[in-house]
């Protein structure tokens, strides 16, 4: 069982290099609208604030992940600066979403930590410094390749407390929320869900609460209003959206969604595109 497949396949990552190179002295970064940033350092230091009186100070080859819009400030030698690789990046078509949402707001890891793929970072950066013709798109789809890394190796490091990612790394619970996963649509029960587990009941249920967060109920409910407004984003009418996800129509899917969103998904839509136009 591929514990992350469905889950990408539905909120794919998706990553955008906007430089290559020596950074030196003082850069501020503001909070991109809708995507969070990943740094790749091959050589430091660098001095890490993430506001207020938060900080870090990356001394060996490491990667810095902002899974959501956040201002930070990276410092290093004005003089000699550090190397580094930074790509926009995006899991999903919006910030509000289950992998997003799983993940903590800063995530600092060594480079020699992403187990089974050491590789892929220095191809990564000999593509970004070389300059090759066409290394734009090969380095931003070895950004995605770290990404989808980063979120293995924090699942099966345990590093996650609450959330879908801290479920699938519990073997049984991840039998669960795959099947709700691969198939959102269907008419999923407790008793259905727990067999999935191979748990009873109320142990199942206890567990995916104290585990995801959630109940499984709210969790599936949630977890199709974001396919909702990942298939809306991307055109697909209001009924067919409402197919894909489980509701019967699109009159009880924007029941649902005004319940979880607090706004109607053509209105959603409407200030999502405004946003994205500058409007």
């Amino acid at each position: 069982m591929d514990r992350l497949h469905a889950l990408l396949q539905r909120f794919s990552v998706s990553a955008g290099m906007f430089h290559s190179g020596p950074l030196c002295g003082i850069n501020d970064f503001p909070e991109h609208a809708d995507a969070g940033q990943l740094h790749l350092i091959r050589r430091g230091p660098v001095e890490v604030w993430h506001g207020g009186d938060a900080r870090d100070l990356i001394e060996v080859p490491s990667l810095l992940l902002y899974p959501r819009p956040r201002a930070h400030r990276l410092v290093t030698d004005p003089q000699h600066g550090a190397d580094m690789a930074c790509a926009n990046v995006r899991l999903g078509a919006t910030p509000d979403n289950p992998v997003t949402r799983a993940l903590p707001p800063v995530v600092v890891m060594p480079l020699d930590e992403l187990a089974g793929g050491a590789g892929v970072p220095e191809l990564l950066f000999e593509e970004a410094f070389g300059g090759l013709c066409g290394h734009r798109h090969v380095v931003d789809r070895l950004f995605e390749v770290v990404l989808v890394m980063v979120l293995r190796r924090l699942m099966d490091q345990g590093r996650l407390d609450e959330g879908p990612l801290a479920g699938l790394a519990d073997p049984q619970l991840a039998r669960a929320l795959t099947a709700m996963h691969e198939s959102p649509q269907r008419a999923w029960t407790l008793p259905a869900l727990a067999a999935c587990a191979g748990m009873s009941r109320s142990r199942f249920a206890e567990a995916f609460a104290r585990t995801v967060g959630q109940t499984p109920a709210a969790y599936l409910a949630g977890y199709r209003i974001a396919l909702a407004q990942d298939l809306l984003r991307r055109g697909r009418p209001l009924g067919l959206a409402a197919e894909a996800v489980g509701y019967g129509s699109a009159t009880a899917l924007s029941r649902a969604f005004s319940q979880h969103c607090g706004v109607a998904p053509r209105a959603w839509l409407k200030s999502l595109q405004g946003r994205a136009t500058g409007r």
